[in-house]
């Protein structure tokens, strides 16, 4: 099955990253309210994007580097912009 790093939107508009190895089975958590309590409290949310990854440690280093972007970097990804994302990266937004 292998991992993937996600990112999913809370019925604030909020983004949050996370990885696991079984995305289904995270989903069905975060919305049943047994996921982490930022998610908890933002329920639901919605599957934005997912990217596998060879392993834990990949995917923990990609969470890692998602986490840190803006919201306007989070937000090119999903729509697979990669020039706003590139213009973005470049001006640290």
């Amino acid at each position: 099955m292998g991992y993937h790093v996600y990112i999913v939107m809370c019925s604030d508009g909020s983004y949050y990253v996370g990885h696991t190895d079984d995305l289904a089975s995270r989903m069905r958590r975060h919305n049943e309210g047994r996921g982490p309590v930022y998610t908890r409290t933002r329920r639901p949310v919605t599957l934005l994007y997912s990217e596998a990854c060879a392993s834990e440690a990949c995917a923990v280093t990609r969470e890692r580097q998602l986490k840190n972007w803006s919201a306007a970097k989070k937000e090119a990804l999903v729509r697979g912009d990669r020039a706003r994302l590139r213009r973005l990266s470049q001006s640290r937004d």
